[in-house]
């Protein structure tokens, strides 16, 4: 803790949060009997509020793990001798879990927690607060059988957040309460976590809303932070949405690195082992790192020998990193209000690792550089140079799908078709319901209701039915650019398809239900 507690980790870090423009990072650790905490810069700036190691965060996929860990206490539970790591979902949830197609009759817990089940992500396909029919655990369960797989059960690692919320939907199913509640009296309550909750709205109930830091997007080319409140997302549980603080975290850090109540050896290794290969690509490896593998909601690896286990989590405007070292009793939480918050806890992380190693100076690696220049693929020196940099990747993400839309393309072909001839509702049985209208003399698809709040501007590329689509978080941010095309039937539109999901050849196809 020598290097934590001195003035120069406190400069480092300051330094850091302001390079990478995050407004207040907190950290907390654990070395063997040790607990020590630290906040840096601001948890919001209107009011003006500091950070502090008690400050609140949506920590988004870092609530994987304690997903998990509900799941393994059930696989502990002598009174639910049904509930095995290799247990078939589908025999736990009759009737209720049922995969698509043919070939996923035999997906496992296993499966589901470890990202390998087949389904592809069909993240935007859950429905929010502000839809009318806000999605819940058991209806994201039973809405499996009408999403698209993207490959072969247990062929390929494929991030999966709604399969954890499946999870807790077992949870709640087996246990006959809440994931809220279980989360309560099996982990924040013996732990000492009084301010931890699942969901924002939970913790504004208890009266900590006050404590829950705003997130923040930097605009590069404003200079200056947006700033939103981070909503509630019940269609999402067990996927993220526990609100903690650093120092609440780090007890559930110390108490699984230490094999404490509730985590048996046998619930610890049956967290940790791993399950699957999350890339073979080894030119994406950290320095003196091993290939990096997913466990149950945690992913693990090796540095210098070392094993480390570690998730990260990131929303719009948070982000997050908890770890543990088990050979050198050493762990930790780290938690920001924005996107980069995580980057920069994973580079303290790394240099607090070398330090516990008692690496000669000459051997340590500037990690600020190495992990950027691995992540981006852009040279250290030239980050935050160039302030219409978000503006030119979109710009190019954009061409590059008018590409693949129309191969040679220069300029694209004018608007002939009245863009009336595409409006209208459309539906897919799994995405549910689409609006297409216009708005400001182009076409336009307001997606406020799923869990990822954004929009979609259309523009038009060639033959009347092919456009790319530039898909914004309304929060901010850099748009997504995603081709769309409309196909006609004795010349009518009677269905778009939209290429929500990378992993799949083909669109997602809604059919027009309404002009």
């Amino acid at each position: 803790m020598d290097l934590f507690n001195s003035p120069a980790f406190s400069a480092r870090a300051e330094g850091l949060i302001k390079k990478f423009h995050v407004p207040g990072l907190a950290i907390a650790l654990v070395h063997k009997d040790v607990t020590a905490s630290k906040a840096f810069g601001m948890a919001s700036f209107e009011p003006a509020r500091p950070m502090t190691t008690d400050t609140l965060f949506d920590i988004a996929s870092a609530s994987k793990s304690l997903t998990a860990a509900s799941v393994a206490l059930l696989v502990a539970d002598e009174k639910l001798p049904d509930v095995k790591y290799d247990a078939e979902m589908a025999k736990l949830l009759p009737g209720e879990f049922v995969m698509p197609g043919q070939g996923y009759e035999g997906v496992t817990i296993d499966d589901i927690l470890s990202h390998r089940s087949g389904l592809a992500p069909n993240d935007n396909s859950y429905l929010g607060p502000r839809a009318k029919n806000t999605d819940s655990p058991q209806s994201v369960t039973r809405n499996l059988r009408n999403l698209a797989t993207a490959a072969p059960i247990r062929s390929k690692f494929m991030y999966c957040n709604m399969m954890f919320t499946v999870a807790t939907y077992l949870v709640e199913q087996k246990t006959g309460i809440s994931f809220a509640d279980f989360l309560e009296q099996r982990f924040f309550q013996p732990l000492g976590m009084t301010s931890s909750n699942l969901q924002p709205e939970r913790a504004r109930a208890k009266g900590l809303g006050d404590r829950i830091s705003p997130g923040h997007w930097w605009d590069r080319k404003a200079r200056q932070y947006s700033t939103f409140v981070i909503p509630d997302a019940p269609e999402a549980q067990g996927a993220g949405s526990i609100i903690t603080s650093v120092d609440d975290y780090v007890k559930y850090v110390r108490a699984m690195m230490n094999k404490e109540g509730p985590f048996t050896e046998d619930v610890y290794k049956g967290l940790i082992r791993p399950r699957s290969i999350i890339t073979q690509n080894y030119d994406k490896l950290s320095p003196f790192t091993s290939p990096l593998l997913y466990a149950a909601g945690w992913e693990v690896h090796h540095y210098r020998g070392y094993l480390v286990v570690a998730h990260n989590g990131g929303i719009a405007g948070s982000s997050t990193i908890h770890f543990f070292i088990p050979d050198l009793n050493f762990g930790g939480a780290m938690f920001g209000n924005s996107d980069d918050a995580a980057f920069v806890a994973e580079v303290l992380m790394q240099e607090l690792i070398d330090e516990l190693l008692d690496l000669p100076q000459d051997q340590r690696l500037s990690w600020d550089k190495v992990l950027y220049e691995k992540n981006t693929g852009k040279k250290y020196d030239e980050y935050d140079t160039n302030p219409n940099e978000d503006a030119e990747t979109e710009a190019e993400e954009v061409e590059a799908e008018r590409q693949k839309l129309c191969p040679g393309i220069k300029e694209s072909e004018p608007q002939k078709m009245p863009l009336s001839a595409y409006t209208g509702e459309y539906w897919n049985p799994g995405w549910k319901g689409i609006v297409v209208q216009v708005e400001q003399g182009q076409l336009f698809v307001d997606c406020s209701d799923r869990s990822y709040v954004f929009t979609m501007k259309l523009q038009h590329v060639c033959e009347q039915t092919k456009y790319v689509a530039v898909m914004r978080e309304v929060v901010g941010g850099i748009g997504m650019a995603m081709r769309v095309e409309f196909r006609f039937e004795n010349d009518v539109v009677a269905k778009v398809g939209i290429a929500f999901e990378e992993e799949l050849d083909d669109y997602i196809w809604f059919d027009r239900v309404a002009a």
